[in-house]
């Protein structure tokens, strides 16, 4: 059982949830996932080694967790055999714990993944022919009630921590086998590239685009990301990594400069009475304001073009003449801007329909023909509910004897099988 609450909810339309502390560990351990190397080297200090020591040790497990993926000190074979049970008596090398793991019929995954205190999220991962992109969640739940995302029928739980976040990152790594096998020298080792194997597609770039508004929680988001950035760690370009957001306007300038990741954001309307409708949060900041802070996003170039997403819901914001005023406010902002179309994926008790092919086609063509690119999304893990906002937990969808059930039933199709 969960051991928090429901966290309030300061206003209607501008809700920030407080970042609740980390449940301490039961057994006094502190989890290493998601701390960065100096933080690493200071609670080696505080435990008793001396500064070079704490230095040495520290660059040497941040190494054997995000660059080889290892959760257990007894695998880091270049740390002294009596080092290793000191580590492991005071320290701990955490991961979600998988509830549950879903393959779609087009190579989609999703898992259902619970924190040490008990909450549920999600994360996917989608394989394409030229890359494999892990869609990575930033909190339990979401408070922006976007009437066309399912997720945002949740209530928020709480944020998550930064360990929990890239924990998503090294759990997907771990699935995929893709860290690097075999012994370890040294520091300095340089592997070969056949090294790293996959049963799927390689992950190869990260979305910030699961469960909750990743600006709502700033900090821990941006220590997680700088921790994939590392290039001593997992080292992926922030060139590879998108962070979409619905329009937290205060936070966009900040992400820029502090993050420096591709920016995405949920437009999905061009006229104030239809986005106050379908995403709230536009009661707050105003699409002007909101593709204001577009046009003055650091870094942003034709190179670099931000993604406006756009999901199309059937009589609601699909005409020409929407596809016509999403053009002329582009224009006037002029903005080095992608368009992402989405065919509405529905889900129980949802308002809307998706747009009939025809009229997604016609509403691309208008954005095309004004030279801006507006490409439509093939929805992606639709038969798991993986499909762009789709996410929920399924704790609140299937009864967990339902998920034992299924359990054991696909581990006796398995036995038979073999």
């Amino acid at each position: 059982m969960a051991d928090t609450t429901l966290m309030s909810i300061p206003g209607q339309v501008d809700p920030v949830p407080v970042a609740r502390d980390i449940t301490p560990r039961a057994d006094g351990r502190i989890d290493l996932i998601g701390l960065p190397k100096d933080r690493i080297r200071e609670l080696f200090a505080e435990a008793g080694l001396d500064a070079k020591q704490a230095k040495l040790r520290a660059k040497q497990v941040f190494h054997w967790l995000y660059h080889r993926g290892v959760t257990d000190f007894a695998a880091m074979t270049d740390i002294a055999k009596t080092m290793r049970p000191w580590l492991a008596e005071r320290f701990y090398i955490g991961r979600p714990d998988v509830v549950e793991a879903q393959h779609s019929t087009d190579g989609t995954r999703k898992w259902l993944l619970r924190t040490s205190d008990g909450h549920e999220f999600e994360m996917v991962f989608i394989p394409d022919a030229d890359r494999g992109t892990l869609c990575v969640s930033s909190q339990v739940g979401c408070t922006l009630n976007c009437r066309f995302c399912h997720t945002g029928t949740m209530k928020l739980v709480r944020n998550l921590t930064p360990g929990e976040i890239v924990g998503q990152v090294l759990l997907a790594r771990d699935s995929l086998g893709e860290w690097p096998k075999g012994s370890m020298a040294g520091l300095d080792e340089v592997e070969d590239s056949a090294e790293y194997t996959s049963d799927g597609r390689l992950l190869t770039n990260i979305v910030m685009m699961g469960m909750g508004e990743p600006l709502y929680n700033f900090d821990n988001v941006k220590g997680a990301l700088k921790l994939v950035m590392d290039g001593d760690g997992l080292a992926l370009s922030k060139r590879r990594i998108t962070l979409s957001t619905s329009g937290v306007v205060p936070a966009m300038a900040r992400c820029g400069e502090e993050i420096g990741v591709n920016l995405a954001v949920s437009l999905h309307a061009v006229t104030k009475e239809i986005r106050d409708e379908i995403v709230p949060l536009n009661k707050k900041y105003g699409i002007e304001e909101l593709l204001q802070a577009c046009a003055d996003y650091p870094g942003a170039s034709n190179a670099r073009r931000i993604t406006f997403e756009y999901v199309m819901l059937k009589d609601k914001n699909d005409s020409d003449e929407h596809a016509h005023e999403l053009v002329r406010l582009l224009k006037q902002y002029d903005l080095p801007a992608k368009v992402n179309l989405i065919p509405f994926n529905p889900w129980p008790g949802a308002a809307y329909e998706c747009s009939t092919p025809e009229r997604v086609k016609r509403f691309s063509e208008i954005v095309f023909e004004h030279g801006i690119s507006a490409p439509v999304r093939t929805p992606r893990g639709r038969d798991i509910d993986a499909a762009c906002g789709q996410l929920k937990t399924a704790a609140e969808k299937k009864s967990r004897a339902q998920r034992d059930r299924e359990a054991t039933a696909a581990e006796a199709t398995e036995a038979a099988a073999g």
